[in-house]
This record gives C-alpha cells, sequence and structure tokens, in this order.
C-alpha cells in the first residue's frame, strides 16, 4: 500500500489546467522571435467575429459567437499562420484589439508578451522577478491566464504579484502583492486562480487572512472596492459572472489546501461582495484540487472535481438560497470547464488520462445521456463551442472538430497538430484565428510554444 506522502505526490503530480504547469523548456531561456509560415485568408464578409480577453472567452463559457469557420483540413489539421516559443506554464492566451497577450515564465521572471495577433510579431515583453520554485516538483509557471479590460491587461502570478498594464504600450500602470496585503493561505501550487474583469472591478479569490475570500479592486488604480468574508480558502478555478434572478452575482468554486479540506460553491453579490449563498462540495482527502470554474444554465450551477466528490449540480431560488438538484460521481471534470448547450453538459469524465470519457449530462435531472472514450485518441480534453460544432484538443495535441448531441458525440474532422504531454490549455479563438499552446516538448523535439492557426472559411 502506497504511503500517504507517495500518494499525495502522486496525485498532485496529475493535477490540470490551471494548477499544475510543468515544461522542458531550459529555465533560463528566453524569448526569440516567431516564426511565421503563412498569411491568414480574409475574412468572409459575413463572418461574425471576436475578442477573446478572458479565460473562458468572451462569455465567460468556452463558447465563441464566431461564425463562418473552416470545418475540413486534412490530415496535417488548419494552416499554421506562426507560432512563438514560450516558458514554463499553462497560461492561455488573451486576445483583444488584434493583440496577442502571453503569460510565463522564463527563468526566474514572470514575462508577459504582447503579440501581433495576425503574425505574432513582439509589440512589448513585460517582465519581473517572481522567485518561486514547485513544492512537488511540478513546474514553476503561472497557471492562471491574463485577462484584458478597459485597455488594460492584468496579470496575477504565481507569487501573488498583481499588475495592471497598458494593453497599447506595455507600461505598468500598477501593482499590489497579494501576499503582502492579504496573508492567503499555504496553497499547493502557489496563487493560480484567474482574476474576473468586471466594469469598475477585478474580483480576485484571495483567499487571505480573516476570512477574505475574495476582494473587488477599482481596475484603474488598484484600491480596493469590497471584501467578502467566508472560511473557504483560494482555489485554481476561476470566478465567472452570472445574472441571476436579474441580479448581477460572482461565481466562485473554493476551496485551497487545509486540513481538513473544506470548499463549495460561493454565490457573491457584484456589486457589494456579500456572500448570497455556500453550498459545500470538496473531496474528503486533502490532497484535492478545485480547478474548473463553474457552468451556468439558467439559475442552475455546476461544479465539478476529481478527486472523489464528482460533479454537483446547484439551484439557487429567487431568495438567493442554494439547493442540491443533483450529484453525478462519474462526471469528475479534471482539466477543462463543461460546456452547457440546450440543456446539456458536455465535458470530459476522469482523473487518469486512461479512463477518459467524455459524457452528456442532462441539466435539469442529471441523467446521463451517453459515455465514450472516442478511442483514446482526446483523453482529458477541452472543448470549445463555436459556429454550431464543438472543437476539442485532446491532451497530447489532437485537434477536432465534433458535433455533439443528447444522443451521441461524432468526430467530424481530426488532426494531430503535434505529439506533446499536457496540452491541457483551453485554446482561444478570435477573428478567425485559433491559438493552441504547446505546453511541453513534442516527440519531434519541438519546444513549448504558442501557434496560430488559420480557420477562417472563405465560403
Amino acid at each position: 500500500m502506497e504511503t500517504m506522502n507517495a500518494r499525495l505526490i502522486h496525485l498532485l503530480r496529475n493535477v490540470a489546467l490551471t494548477v499544475v504547469a510543468a515544461s522542458v523548456m531550459d529555465a533560463g531561456a528566453s524569448a526569440a522571435d516567431p516564426v511565421f509560415y503563412h498569411a491568414p485568408k480574409p475574412l468572409a464578409s459575413d463572418a461574425v467575429v471576436s475578442d477573446w480577453p478572458r479565460f473562458l472567452g468572451p462569455l465567460h463559457n468556452a463558447t465563441s459567437p464566431e461564425t463562418r469557420l473552416l470545418r475540413g483540413w486534412g490530415d496535417k489539421g488548419p494552416t499554421r499562420v506562426w507560432e512563438y516559443p514560450k516558458g514554463l506554464g499553462h497560461s492561455g492566451p488573451a486576445i483583444a484589439d488584434g493583440r496577442v497577450v502571453l503569460f510565463h515564465r522564463v527563468g526566474d521572471e514572470e514575462v508577459v508578451d504582447c503579440l501581433e495577433a495576425e503574425t505574432g510579431k513582439l509589440l512589448w515583453s513585460h517582465r519581473d522577478k517572481a522567485p518561486y520554485r514547485d513544492r512537488y516538483g511540478s513546474g514553476d509557471g503561472p497557471r492562471n491566464n491574463p485577462v484584458i479590460g478597459g485597455g488594460s491587461v492584468f496579470v496575477s502570478g504565481i507569487t501573488g504579484h498583481l499588475r495592471c498594464i497598458a494593453l497599447s504600450s506595455g507600461n505598468l500602470v500598477w501593482q499590489r502583492d497579494l501576499v503582502s496585503d492579504y496573508t492567503p493561505g499555504k496553497n499547493f501550487f502557489g496563487l493560480g486562480s484567474t482574476p474576473l474583469f468586471l466594469e469598475g472591478r477585478l474580483v480576485l479569490n484571495v483567499g487571505g487572512a480573516g476570512d477574505v475570500c475574495a476582494v473587488a479592486l477599482d481596475p484603474a488604480t488598484g484600491r480596493e472596492v469590497w471584501r467578502a468574508r467566508h472560511p473557504w480558502g483560494a482555489s485554481y478555478a476561476s470566478p465567472i459572472p452570472a445574472k441571476l434572478h436579474g441580479r448581477e452575482c460572482v461565481l466562485i468554486f473554493a476551496g485551497g489546501e487545509s486540513r481538513p479540506p473544506t470548499g463549495g460553491l460561493l454565490t457573491l453579490d457584484a456589486a457589494t461582495g456579500e456572500v448570497l449563498n455556500a453550498t459545500p462540495h470538496r473531496a474528503g482527502i486533502a490532497e484535492s484540487v478545485h480547478a474548473s470554474s463553474p457552468a451556468v444554465d439558467g439559475n442552475r450551477v455546476f461544479v465539478g472535481e476529481a478527486y472523489g466528490a464528482g460533479g454537483l449540480m446547484v439551484e439557487v431560488g429567487a431568495d438567493f438560497k442554494a439547493k442540491q438538484l443533483w450529484k453525478a460521481d462519474r462526471f469528475s471534470v479534471y482539466l477543462m470547464t463543461p460546456v452547457v448547450r440546450d440543456g446539456f453538459l458536455y465535458g470530459f469524465d476522469g482523473q487518469s488520462p486512461r479512463l477518459a470519457e467524455l459524457v452528456c449530462y442532462e441539466s435539469a435531472t442529471g441523467r446521463e445521456r451517453w459515455r465514450d472514450d472516442l478511442g483514446g485518441q482526446f483523453q482529458r480534453g477541452s472543448l470549445l463551442a463555436a459556429d454550431g460544432g464543438v472543437l476539442c484538443l485532446g491532451e497530447n495535441g489532437r485537434l477536432a472538430w465534433m458535433e455533439l448531441s443528447p444522443e451521441k458525440a461524432r468526430v467530424v474532422e481530426s488532426a494531430a497538430l503535434f505529439a506533446a504531454p499536457e496540452t491541457w490549455t483551453l485554446p482561444a479563438l478570435s477573428h478567425g484565428l485559433l491559438y493552441v499552446c504547446q505546453n511541453q516538448r513534442s516527440g519531434a523535439g519541438d519546444g513549448p510554444r504558442l501557434i496560430c492557426f488559420d480557420l477562417r472559411a472563405t465560403r
């Protein structure tokens, strides 16, 4: 039988997406010039396009409004536009105003690079010293994404260094040290929750001393606007907004490193930080992590984890009391946030790559409609809904268009972009271009990189 320490290390080495960051890129390497392959096709005249300014996209739910996207690409996948070498971390890009912002670690510095969206050309770079060594040997790079809002870029580093940077110039606007200001509790892999940008507020799940679970800061100055008090610590799941019964709310799947383990779903008033309800949901072992953000379907909210508690659907009533609708032991989302479509949830179940399956659940009842391992091609993948279909990126670098319905999953087109483990970062889609992070060295020897693919359909 494994000892507790061995079991702890085994579990934590397999933590997902915003949680684990590992890379074989030389920690002392510096950024190089982008490799430019091919100019993207012109956008169709009737194409709907959008920025991708934050984690989970413009709608906070891994869904894009974009249309006129390329469906067929052959065995080699979509045409590569450019690629840019990246350092440590599993942070995905944020895209707005024709600029792509990448947050990664090079040596002992956290680096924010701003690239031209259609060429990969480096426009500016901002660097800060951030001494950090992961105590489980699982990588020292950032676990969260940059956020663009109000003409600024917001990044919250693994050591709690929060920065506001001008998108146009790369100049530092303001910064705060969240560890000094709020004294968060110890966390498995440093700080890793992506900030939420709302008009007039930047919301962070800080898990600070004195039960300061979350705070809202003024995006223009960094000044505190409100603080929410609750004993649950900071998780690696990112806060998302939701309008529930006409009220603007913030949803946080909270719960950090604690013994005994505590955590669950918090509903906050977005204007004041008032805790409207708190629904416990946490695995019974301390070595468990919340990394998947809440998924919203009307007044219903789903949260899930992969250490034993599985999935939970909560319904928020008109009085803002929350009740448990259903639980699903076999909806253990780990590396991704489920996609909600027409009253159904689609996501990957399973902590182990070998046992991962794509599943479909009815939102209202918790009835499982189907599960499919897809031949093991995608393992614990990520889903991005767009243009009437769903893009799926497998954790080893395989990209596919899928048709998902309550009846079945059908792979329409599929190609191996590269063969590299830990491809856990949700792709970003903007103006017909798909941005994919390769976080480990591939079997062909290619180092970690951000790759831009052309998904523009001309007819």
